[in-house]
């Protein structure tokens, strides 16, 4: 659906429009005290919702922010950042320099993922300046208008996930075009992709500690992991990828009263029994829950969104 002020009547008919700029790459290093570096990359999207229309009805392009001007900024604004500053906190300076600057703009979204660089240890020492990429990536959308009103959103992409047991899938509708077997044993093995929503609406509605934003993607991070792994010795049983996935943010929302809602698409990607028989071999593989073909195509595809009632999805 598109925002209020994305709309206009032109020539009696609906117009909406937007322009920005994709896949502005930008790598910010912060030099400490002590010789400690900290170092993140980033690809950063910028829409601008803006009263440009006279560009596209009339040839005048008096009032577009180029996109080039659009990188350019990027760039200026990761200069001005002295201190450390997590990605959703340059998202809203991104967004709410678009509304505030250019008097045209009404809307800005911002949005950008965030590879996860994580400090190296050489001999149990955590090293000032050596860094190795780790998994997932760390993302946010940040939604700015001229009225002052903010959404924030954070997320994560490719977190994968593995156990080895302790999942299982039965009593599914079974019919003529119905092959695959019941089982209380399987592996499962997914490629999270999680995105939550603030409840606070304004940028007054911030908490103002310093790293709370990266603090909280963390705590996140770590509920969605436990809840699909479990008790370290035990784990926990996974009758479906869909309880998994609904106990997942279940337990997000209960554990984050600012987090109004909570987006996840979790794909099955199977581990697949190996089997090799001939007619004189029968037993060349035999499968006894250890040999296993990989694939992700095709696979299984779950999502779902969780909110609170009061929550716009």
């Amino acid at each position: 659906m598109a925002p209020d002020d994305a709309v206009v009547v032109v020539n009696g008919l609906n117009f909406e429009q937007r322009h920005g700029k994709e896949r502005v790459r930008v790598a910010r290093v912060w030099r400490a005290k002590g010789g400690r570096h900290f170092i993140v990359e980033w690809s950063v999207g910028i829409s601008l919702l803006s009263d440009c229309v006279a560009a596209y009805v009339s040839d005048d392009n008096s009032d577009i922010v180029a996109t080039d001007t659009m990188k350019n900024t990027v760039y200026a604004k990761a200069k001005e950042c002295s201190d450390q500053t997590s990605v959703e906190d340059f998202a809203i300076l991104l967004a709410k320099h678009f509304t505030s600057y250019y008097n045209q703009v009404t809307t800005a979204i911002v949005k950008i993922a965030e590879k996860s660089w994580e400090r190296v240890s050489v001999n149990g020492q955590p090293h000032n300046h050596g860094f190795k990429l780790g998994s997932g990536k760390h993302t946010t959308e940040v939604i700015s208008k001229k009225s002052g009103v903010l959404q924030v959103s954070s997320g994560i992409e490719g977190l994968s996930l593995l156990k080895t047991t302790q999942s299982g899938f039965e009593r599914f509708h079974r019919d003529k075009y119905t092959a695959l077997p019941e089982t209380r044993e399987r592996i499962l093995a997914t490629e999270v992709s999680a995105s939550w929503r603030y409840s606070f609406e304004s940028l007054y509605g911030i908490p103002k500690n310093q790293g709370y934003f990266t603090e909280t993607y963390l705590d996140v991070k770590k509920v969605l992991v436990d809840t699909f792994f479990g008790p370290p010795k035990e784990g926990v049983y996974s009758p479906s990828v869909q309880y998994t996935l609904y106990e997942m943010a279940k337990n997000v929302l209960s554990r984050f009263q600012v987090i109004s809602s909570v987006k996840l698409k979790m794909p099955n990607l199977h581990f697949l029994p190996v089997n090799i028989s001939t007619k004189d071999n029968q037993s060349i593989v035999k499968f006894e829950d250890d040999v296993y073909l990989p694939t992700d195509e095709p696979h299984g595809s779950i999502e779902a969104s969780l909110s609170r009632f009061t929550s716009k999805l």
